[in-house]
């Protein structure tokens, strides 16, 4: 996520042993972000990928090997940049209101990789035959310019995944709900929001978002110790209720899971692609794999319920 050098920031002892407040190397401890620790933080991040070459190209790879099954429909472009960052969406093409109707979101939080590179997978290889029986709709790269500079922020320092609310709507959200809100969908089957945890949760985006409020962030002064199931007593300031799990109010917070509206079944999936003994293709092939069990099991129960 693009972290800062670690020799930059500001550490400070605490009380307690093995307890240290680290600053974040933008700002003033103590002070909320100004405009100018704003555009400090903008200007400092770094382009490491190609939108166009990772999402767009293979977009259009799409629509010429499913053109009978799905179609790519452009739903907005970030103003800041509108023909670097176009919005698209793909949808089934035979289009019938008395299917069930399946939403897949990725890139929500652009650093994610698996959450994009998943969703284009799954529309590569295993949406097509899905078409017939229910409609479906994939958003596979929800904030390109935070996916280009591998942030979770957009270009405005706003977390994207915290805006699906009235009013606090970011262009990526604001731009996604209208689209949805278009296709007049009466009731959602299935919301699938595909994410990723990352270490550059804790090294980079909670010290940011700590510092922006003027705030340090306390941490641990021994060397990490990463497990595929976290027992911390917080994640990203989250209460765990056990480990490695947190109810999250979706509604209140904005998120992404809440946009169909709270009625269908809503799923987000965290991937860890930090793990040693993962690689992007099993983070992005456990992405499809979340998908269609999804899928899957709304049928089944659809089918059940007959």
């Amino acid at each position: 996520m693009g972290c800062p050098d670690a020799s930059s920031t500001e550490a400070v002892a605490e009380g307690t042993a093995g307890i240290q407040r680290r600053f974040y190397p933008i700002g003033t401890p103590g002070k909320p972000w100004s405009d100018d620790e704003r555009k400090q933080w903008k200007d400092s991040r770094k382009f490491h990928r190609s939108y166009k070459e990772e999402v767009l190209d293979k977009l259009d790879q799409i629509k010429l090997d499913n053109n009978d099954a799905m179609e790519v429909v452009q739903y907005g472009a970030l103003s800041h940049d509108s023909e670097r960052y176009p919005l698209f969406a793909v949808k089934s093409k035979q289009w019938e209101e008395d299917k069930l109707t399946l939403l897949v979101t990725g890139g929500v939080h652009g650093y994610e990789t698996s959450g994009v590179q998943g969703a284009l997978l799954f529309l590569q290889t295993k949406a097509a035959k899905y078409t017939e029986r229910v409609n479906i709709v994939v958003a596979p790269c929800v904030s390109p310019w935070a996916y280009e500079h591998i942030e979770r922020w957009n270009a405005d320092l706003k977390d994207p995944n915290r805006s699906f609310k009235k009013g606090s709507e970011t262009e990526e959200s604001a731009a996604l709900i209208s689209f949805l809100e278009s296709l007049n969908v009466k009731e959602w089957a299935c919301h699938l929001d595909l994410h990723e945890t990352t270490d550059t949760d804790e090294l980079e985006f909670m010290p940011a978002k700590h510092a922006e409020a003027g705030l340090a962030i306390l941490e641990k002064s021994s060397q990490m110790k990463v497990t595929h199931i976290v027992t911390d007593e917080t994640i990203i300031d989250e209460p765990a209720v056990s480990d490695g799990i947190i109810l999250v109010p979706v509604i209140t917070l904005g998120l992404c899971a809440s946009i169909t509206g709270g009625k269908c079944p809503a799923t987000t999936t965290e991937v860890y692609p930090d793990s040693p003994r993962a690689t992007d293709a099993i983070c992005n092939d456990a992405q499809v794999a979340a998908i269609v069990s999804g899928i899957d099991y709304v049928l089944e129960h659809e089918n059940n319920s007959r």
